[in-house]
């Protein structure tokens, strides 16, 4: 759960002046910070974006120089604002951050983010930028550790270092930063614990630590923190109990303590935090049942205490007329529940996502009586059975549905795909019947997951029509005969074939080789004949591959990635010879 980017653009673009928005035409810029920004280019090896070719002439504050902001009455360089894009990888700068930064002394923005090819460590001299509001060095490649004395920036209000390999302890004086409003060190390898010295953080709005490797508990210095709104400690190794302070959080909206190792019951006092819209426990060792008063938040949307121990029953307000008012979307899913039934609350509620996998439901399948808003159901490893005619009644908005696990027993004829549809996995099952009746002219492009492998389904694999966008294609462990299709050339976004399994005879097609995306493989344990075509060749990023136990012959491709994957992964043919098998006969030194 990212501190959201508009977050950091609102911050951006709220500390330009007016003035620095729609400059006057400068008198010029210092001699000094301009050599400052020509020191920081020469550390730049390689700029696909461009932005430096602009940085040309005497005057870096006219206007021309990309990036490069000052002050019009002075002369001086008051913002350097460098952004890649995400979804444009081609455009980076490559290099290092030079010494020289630290001398533009009256810089107060600095964000250089998104240069995933900018390495080395961050500049020791940043500290005396003391006028500096905002340091934004995410989604780079930095390492090493985070200077001690960043503490010195004594008037930051944003600090994000996320997103780098910024390892060691964080700096405990990064605490002395009491104006800080937004402190971002997510994704990075930071370990050790949090600072108790962080408890002089007054002015803190958000905290993310994310995705790194903190340990320890989760200290108790969170009673002045009164303009908190969003934390997020997930993917780290905190243990113990959940500190009485935090529920003193009277402005907190985002809480994400998920992956983790925390542990005890979850306290009833997680009622008192009244403004929170998102909270999320899950994947720690929480027990105990679901405390009554957290149903009674009016403004939480998002609830996932999956992957605990937590037990039922389910707290009786559960019950009552209008539990959580506002909940959109909710997971309990692999707790130690025995729901028995999906809860009439959860049936009669107006929800978009509802994943209830491993809570011991029996029966049927519920039918949801305010199905329309519903985009993503998880009821996977239950133990439901029965069929699923008229399941899809009302569902117009699903996207995601996933049933597998379970004991549902009907004909892939019952099904009514939802055009809106992008995952189907009903896998270890007992369907019956052909993927003609859903893989057809018909389906959706909108479909992209479709796993419906460990079943008892029949017939051949159908042609698949152009138009289609599938990702993902697992059809394993069922009985199904023919032959790949020459077709499959038109799932050029592939990403997985699963086909192991069945009793699929005929040719390997050479058509599979313009799967570019392909990365997943499996044709095992089926009677494919021929040899492995070399065309295959042309899938470039093939990450695995499986072709045991067919009736294939002749030689292995003899080149990477096929001739370095294990020798199991061609055991049991008729034929095959060829590294990493003995050489073919007439072949040596392979």
């Amino acid at each position: 759960m990212p501190i959201p980017i508009w977050v950091l653009n609102i911050f951006l673009f709220c500390a330009l002046p007016l003035s620095l928005a729609q400059p006057e035409a400068p008198p010029g810029c210092s001699a000094g910070d301009r050599a400052a920004l020509l020191g920081f280019k020469a550390k730049i090896l390689r700029d696909t974006t461009e932005i430096l070719s602009s940085w040309r002439g005497e005057n870096c504050c006219g206007g021309d120089w990309e990036g490069v902001q000052c002050n019009v009455a002075t002369g001086r360089v008051t913002h350097l604002v460098l952004q890649g894009s995400e979804r444009d990888p081609s455009r980076y700068m490559k290099g290092v951050l030079s010494l020289s930064l630290g001398s533009l002394e009256f810089l107060e923005v600095l964000a250089i983010s998104g240069m995933k090819h900018i390495t080395g460590q961050i500049p020791e001299t940043l500290p005396n930028l003391i006028h500096l509001t905002q340091l934004i060095l995410e989604d780079n490649s930095l390492h090493g550790n985070v200077p001690s004395n960043l503490g010195n920036l004594r008037n930051l209000n944003i600090l994000s270092l996320s997103g780098n390999i910024l390892g060691g302890e964080i700096p405990s004086n990064l605490g002395d930063l009491r104006n800080l409003e937004i402190l971002g060190l997510s994704r990075n390898v930071f370990t050790g614990s949090i600072p108790v010295n962080f408890k002089n953080l007054v002015s803190l709005q958000a905290l993310e630590l994310s995705f790194n490797l903190i340990s320890g508990v989760i200290p108790e210095i969170w009673g002045n923190f009164q303009n908190l709104t969003f934390i997020d400690l997930s993917d780290n190794q905190f243990t113990g109990v959940l500190p009485n302070s935090m529920f003193k959080l009277t402005k907190l909206q985002d809480l994400a303590l998920d992956h983790n190792g925390l542990s005890g019951k979850i306290p009833n006092q997680i009622g008192d935090l009244k403004t929170l819209t998102h909270l999320s426990l899950s994947s720690n060792r929480f027990s105990g049942q679901i405390p009554e008063s957290i149903s009674g938040l009016q403004n939480l949307w998002y609830l996932n205490l999956s992957r605990n121990l937590i037990t039922g029953p389910l707290p009786v307000l559960m019950n009552q007329r209008r539990p959580f008012p506002s909940l959109l979307s909710i997971d309990l899913s692999y707790n130690n529940l025995s729901l028995g039934k999906v809860p009439d609350w959860i049936i009669n509620k107006e929800l978009s996502d509802v994943h209830l996998a491993g809570c011991k439901i029996t029966g049927t399948l519920p039918r949801f009586l305010k199905a329309g808003s519903l985009t993503s159901i998880d009821l996977s490893d239950n133990v439901i059975s029965g069929g699923i005619r008229g399941f899809f009644v009302n569902l117009s908005s699903l996207q995601r549905l996933k049933l597998s696990g379970n004991q549902l027993k009907f004909d892939l004829l019952d099904i009514r795909l939802p055009e809106s549809l992008s995952s189907l996995q009903i896998q270890s099952n007992y369907l019956t019947g052909s993927l003609s009746s859903i893989i057809n002219n018909r389906t959706s492009s909108f479909l992209e997951v479709f796993d419906v492998s460990s079943n008892r389904i029949t017939g051949t694999i159908p042609d698949f029509a152009e138009g289609l966008n599938l990702k993902v294609f697992r059809i394993g462990g069922n009985s199904i005969t023919g032959h790949i299709p020459e077709s499959i050339s038109n799932m050029i976004g592939l990403e997985m074939f699963d086909i192991s399994r069945n009793q699929i005879g005929g040719n390997i097609p050479g058509g599979l080789g313009v799967l570019s995306e392909l990365r997943w493989l499996d044709l095992s344990i089926n009677s494919l004949t021929g040899s492995i075509p070399i065309s295959l060749f042309g899938i470039k990023n093939l990450r695995h591959a499986n072709f045991r136990a067919n009736r294939l012959c002749g030689e292995i491709p003899q080149k990477r990635p096929y001739n370095i994957f294990p020798a199991s992964t061609y055991a049991h043919n008729q034929c095959l010879c060829g590294k990493p098998l003995p050489p073919c006969r007439g072949k040596t030194g392979q």
